[in-house]
């Protein structure tokens, strides 16, 4: 019953978020893109950073910080903008927030062919790692984008300025996560400081999967321990005051 409900209201957000678009999931692809196009002018042409590949480097760190960001940054609405439905259906309310997070790794499932088309023309090829280390990840941001979008939407519900603070933190945190730049490039005495953020390990061991089909098992096991941490605390302050969904909203 909760998978029909899920693909059920999975379903309807694509076709509501893709109405009368000519593009249709074409459009998912088009913001990476262009922001992978912006780095590349400010930080390889300007700067002159000297990263190998940066075309590839750059689209391997945003196609998957997209997904994380595209629902962190909805979450304030996961909730109020389901309000009529809220009311009316008894069904489970965390079912929201991991559709809300399902249609992003949609849109991340749907740009792994154009990491492997740049692969190509930078004479890379995908590696047999991939099998394992594709599921493995998925499941671990998966794991990690649900519960911060489960706890930012619930608690939105009762601190109405979680929007805005959602969009600096979100700021804050691209910058210091390696997306648009390599660990390497972190003076070597503050480069542990990158495990405090939740994202950067993620984000690394999807670059390294990518770029050397390698999987980086410190870097794997600090990702999953934030998911951990942060699906447990999104789903124990669901569970505290979800009963009081409907008359809040």
């Amino acid at each position: 019953m909760i998978f029909d409900i899920t693909y059920q209201l999975l379903q309807k957000e694509l076709r509501v978020r893709y109405k009368n678009l000519s593009l249709g999931y074409l459009w998912s692809l088009g913001n990476p893109l262009v922001f992978a196009i912006l780095y590349y002018g400010i930080f390889k042409v300007i700067m002159k950073v000297k990263i190998e590949n940066f075309s590839l480097f750059l689209i391997t760190g945003l196609f998957p910080w997209q997904w994380f960001t595209n629902s962190v940054t909805v979450a304030p609405w996961t909730f109020m903008g389901n309000a009529s439905l809220i009311k009316k259906v008894i069904f489970p309310r965390y079912l929201l927030s991991l559709v809300a997070v399902g249609q992003d790794l949609f849109h991340f499932l749907v740009s792994i062919p154009v990491i492997i088309l740049f692969l190509c023309i930078y004479g890379k090829a995908p590696s047999i790692s991939w099998i394992i280390g594709i599921p493995l990840l998925v499941l671990i941001q998966l794991a990690l984008t649900y519960g911060a979008n489960l706890f930012v939407a619930t608690i939105n519900l009762f601190f109405r300025d979680m929007e805005r603070l959602i969009q600096i933190g979100m700021t804050f945190l691209f910058y210091s996560t390696p997306v648009v730049f390599d660990i390497s490039m972190v003076p070597e005495k503050y480069r542990n400081l990158i495990y405090f953020n939740p994202a950067a390990s993620l984000i690394i061991s999807w670059r390294d999967l990518f770029l050397n089909g390698h999987l980086d098992w410190l870097n794997i096991g600090v990702a999953a321990a934030w998911a951990i941490f942060i699906l447990g605390i999104g789903q124990f302050v669901y569970n505290k005051i979800s009963w009081r969904f409907a008359e809040i909203l």
